[in-house]
């Protein structure tokens, strides 16, 4: 079962369930899936580019739930982060920090980088081979710690 069918099924079971703030967000999920096909010729979406859309809705609401906790208004930002919640966990399980410094390193000294200077080169390869499993924010803070002696 693909994504797409996983999403129509949560929002039939949410509609019966009667669960408005669950079915907002998979409806939101679902609008940016289709987006996603019909925009740039209406092009197949790959598995990756369903990850990277779902990271980057899990990412918006965060950043949202923020704003609001800044102006108080916890009662949005608690809305924002359940729907986070819900998105993610249609994501693959993402490595912890321990998790992900084995793969970092392996990076670093099968590409011979030796400082901070070649960050972008790690950073590249590691986003790619870690993609969907941990967030660039962490393997950059990784990369930055392992290269900067």
């Amino acid at each position: 079962m693909n994504l797409t069918d996983k999403i129509n099924q949560e929002i039939k079971n949410a509609m019966l369930a009667r669960e408005k703030d669950k079915l907002e967000a998979l409806r939101a999920v679902k609008a940016a899936l289709m987006l996603a096909k019909t925009s740039e010729g209406g092009g197949e979406v790959t598995a990756d580019d369903e990850i990277k859309i779902l990271q980057k809705l899990v990412k918006q609401r965060r950043e949202t739930a923020e704003i609001y906790k800044q102006q108080q208004r916890n009662d949005l930002a608690d809305a924002e982060l359940f729907q986070a919640g819900i998105i993610e966990t249609f994501l693959p399980e993402q490595l912890d920090r321990d998790a992900i410094i084995p793969f970092i390193r392996e990076i670093i000294s099968s590409s011979g980088a030796s400082g901070i200077k070649d960050m972008g080169k790690v950073m590249a390869a590691a986003s790619q081979q870690l993609a969907g499993k941990a967030d660039n924010k962490t393997i950059a803070g990784i990369v930055k710690e392992l290269l900067n002696p």
